[in-house]
C-alpha cells in the first residue's frame, strides 16, 4: 500500500513537472485560449458561477489573511525577478553583437577560424581581395575594404581598479566608412602615423583614464586619447587606432580580418563562389551579421540555461510556499468550506474557487516581480567576456517578451501550488468539519 501512494506521489510530480514545462512553453494564443475557456465556464455554467461565488467569498477574507498571502506574492516575485533579470542579461548582450553586423557588409577570416584572434591573413593577400567580384567599389574606383588588426590590452576597470582585457583595434581609414553608424561624439579622429586613439563610449566608461586628453599607456608606449565615438553596437567597447602605428607598436607583420562593403544583393554570393575558386586565397567568408550572431550563441545559451535552472531551483521554494500557505488557508477555513459544500457547493466549484484565489495572488506576485526587474535592470550597464577574449559593453533588455514569459512562471508556480490544497478542500468531511461549528 505504501509503495502505491509513493508510486502516484511520484507519477503525480513528474505530470506537474511535465504540465508545468508545457504552460511555459505555450505562446501567447494558447494561454489566451485557456483564459477565454475557463471565463466562458464561469460565465456561462452552473458549476461556474457556483466556482465565482465562492471565489468570491475567498476573496473578500483575503484581508484578513493578508500576512500569509504576502508569502505567496513576495516568493513569487523574487522568482519573477530573478528569472527576468538573468534572461534580460542574455537577451542584451545577443542584442548589443546582432546590432554590431549586417547584410551589406563581410567579414573575411582564415580559413577554420571561428573568431579574429586566431586568424591570420598575409600582407599580400590584401590586393587581392580587393579585386574580387562582390566587393563593392567607391567613387574613385577603389575597394570598399578595410585590413584590420585586433590586440586584447589590459587597462584598469572603472568600477574596481583591476585590470580587465579590452580590445584594440588598428584600422584603415576606410573603416569608417565601411561602418556609418559609428560617429565621433567628441574629441577627433586618430592621426595616421602617430600613437593616438579614440575610444568607444562604452570602452570610456567601463576603463579608467580614457577621457579625451589623457594619456595611456599600452605595449609600454604612451599613447594619446584624442576622441570618443558612439555606435551602439559592440564597438562601443573598442578602442581604435591606425593600423600600421598598432602593427609597428606590437610587432604584428600579418593582419587578422579584412571586412569589405558587399557590391549589391547578389555581392555576398559572388564573393564566396570567387574565394572558392581562388586556390591562392584559402579564406572563409560570412556576413558581419552571421559572424556577430555566431558570437552571442555560446554565451546567450548558458545564460538562458542558468536563468532556467536557477528559476527553476527558486519555483520549488515558491511552489512549497504556496502549497503551506494555501494549506493553512483551507484549515482555518475549514468551517467556512464545509458549510459551502452542506448548501450545495459541488467539489469541483470549491477546487476552481481555491485555484482561482492562488492564481490571483501568482499573478500579483509576476507583476510585482516583473517591474522590479524592469525599473532596477532595464537598461543597466555591464560587461562581459566575448569571443575575442575582451570585454563587451552590453545593456539588460528587459523586454516584454521576457516580462510575458516571467509572468507565465508565476501562474504556473501557482497554478501548482494550489491544485493540492484545492483538492483538499474539496474532500473536506462535510461532518467533521460541522462538529466544530
Amino acid at each position: 500500500m505504501k509503495n502505491k501512494k509513493w508510486l502516484w506521489n511520484l507519477v503525480s510530480v513528474v505530470l506537474l513537472a511535465v504540465g508545468l514545462g508545457l504552460w511555459i512553453a505555450l505562446p501567447w494564443q494558447g494561454v489566451l485560449g485557456v483564459v477565454v475557456l475557463v471565463g466562458l465556464w464561469l460565465a456561462l455554467t452552473r458549476s461556474g458561477r457556483v466556482a465565482l461565488a465562492a471565489t468570491r467569498i475567498g476573496i473578500a477574507s483575503l484581508p484578513q489573511r493578508w500576512g500569509a498571502s504576502s508569502v505567496i506574492i513576495v516568493g513569487i516575485a523574487g522568482v519573477v525577478g530573478v528569472l527576468v533579470a538573468m534572461l534580460a542579461m542574455g537577451e542584451g548582450f545577443e542584442a548589443t553583437l546582432k546590432q554590431t553586423g549586417n547584410d551589406t557588409t563581410a567579414i573575411l577570416l582564415r580559413g577554420g577560424s571561428q573568431a579574429e584572434t586566431n586568424s591570420v591573413i598575409n600582407r599580400d593577400q590584401s590586393p587581392l581581395i580587393g579585386s574580387l567580384p562582390g566587393v563593392a567599389k567607391d567613387a574613385q574606383g577603389r575597394a570598399v575594404m578595410s585590413a584590420e588588426l585586433s590586440q586584447v590590452v589590459n587597462l584598469p576597470t572603472a568600477s574596481t581598479g583591476e585590470d580587465a582585457n579590452a580590445q584594440f583595434r588598428g584600422v584603415s581609414d576606410a573603416a569608417w566608412a565601411i561602418r556609418p553608424q559609428i560617429k565621433l561624439i567628441e574629441g577627433r579622429k586618430f592621426n595616421v602615423g602617430v600613437r593616438e586613439i579614440v575610444v568607444g563610449q562604452g570602452a570610456k566608461g567601463q576603463y579608467r583614464g580614457l577621457e579625451v586628453g589623457k594619456t595611456i599607456k599600452l605595449g609600454n608606449q604612451d599613447w594619446t586619447v584624442v576622441g570618443v565615438f558612439a555606435s551602439g553596437d559592440a564597438f562601443d567597447s573598442e578602442l581604435w587606432t591606425d593600423i600600421e602605428t598598432l602593427s609597428s607598436a606590437y610587432d604584428r607583420r600579418a593582419y587578422q580580418s579584412v571586412t569589405v562593403g558587399l557590391d549589391g544583393k547578389d555581392g555576398f554570393n559572388q564573393l564566396k563562389a570567387a574565394l572558392d575558386n581562388d586556390p591562392r586565397l584559402k579564406l572563409d567568408v560570412q556576413t558581419t551579421r552571421d559572424y556577430y550572431s555566431k558570437q552571442t550563441e555560446m554565451l546567450t545559451n548558458l545564460i538562458r540555461i542558468l536563468g532556467m535552472v536557477i528559476g527553476s531551483i527558486m519555483a520549488v521554494g515558491a511552489v512549497f510556499g504556496a502549497l503551506n500557505t494555501m494549506y493553512a488557508a483551507v484549515a482555518g477555513r475549514a468551517r467556512e468550506i464545509a458549510t459551502m459544500r452542506a448548501i450545495g457547493f459541488r467539489g469541483l466549484p470549491v477546487v476552481m474557487a481555491v485555484m482561482l484565489e492562488t492564481m490571483l495572488l501568482a499573478l500579483l506576485g509576476g507583476v510585482l516581480g516583473g517591474l522590479i526587474a524592469w525599473a532596477v535592470f532595464n537598461g543597466y550597464s555591464v560587461a562581459t567576456l566575448g569571443s575575442n577574449f575582451s570585454q563587451v559593453v552590453f545593456q539588460f533588455k528587459v523586454s516584454p517578451g521576457l516580462l510575458w514569459s516571467g509572468l507565465k512562471w508565476a501562474l504556473g508556480i501557482g497554478l501548482v501550488g494550489g491544485l493540492f490544497p484545492a483538492l483538499r478542500a474539496a474532500r473536506l468531511p462535510i461532518t467533521a468539519a460541522l462538529r466544530a461549528l
